[in-house]
């Protein structure tokens, strides 16, 4: 199964290259004016219109095999058995480093905010503060 996805990325890289080069070949719609005064553009290995003809059709030739082999491509790496469907489904490796510190994990209970400087350490049994007391004021 590589080999037939390895056959098909070089197939989409040629082809991207291809389209490339031959966009820059071509001229644009203004260079056939030149033509028409004597500027030499005529003069090419295909004749006046020859060659937008031709390169024209080359290029949206391999336009339709880009197209084609990304969409193939996308179709034989989403049939893999071991590739996960979403970024979310991703397993963390064994030697990962640890979150950073403040981060959440969701769904779990979240960490003890730390007490200020000079306040008493909550003895054990202690009820915790209740809200909107003069400590959770704002100062204005």
């Amino acid at each position: 199964m590589s080999i037939v996805i390895t056959l098909v990325m070089v197939a989409q890289l040629l082809s991207a290259l291809g389209v490339i080069v031959l966009v820059l070949l071509q001229h644009g719609k203004g260079a056939d004016m030149g033509a028409a005064f004597g500027s030499g553009a005529s003069g090419s290995l295909f004749g006046a219109t020859g060659s937008a003809n031709f390169l024209s059709r080359l290029t949206a030739g391999l336009a339709t095999v880009f197209f084609v082999s990304t969409l193939v491509l996308s179709f034989l790496t989403s049939k893999s058995p071991s590739a996960p469907k979403s970024i979310m489904e991703q397993s963390v490796p064994a030697g990962a480093p640890a979150a950073p510190a403040g981060s959440q994990i969701p769904g779990a209970a979240p960490a003890p905010a730390p007490a200020p400087a000079g306040a008493a350490a909550p003895k054990a049994g202690d009820a915790p503060a209740a809200k909107g007391g003069p400590a959770s004021e704002i100062p204005k």
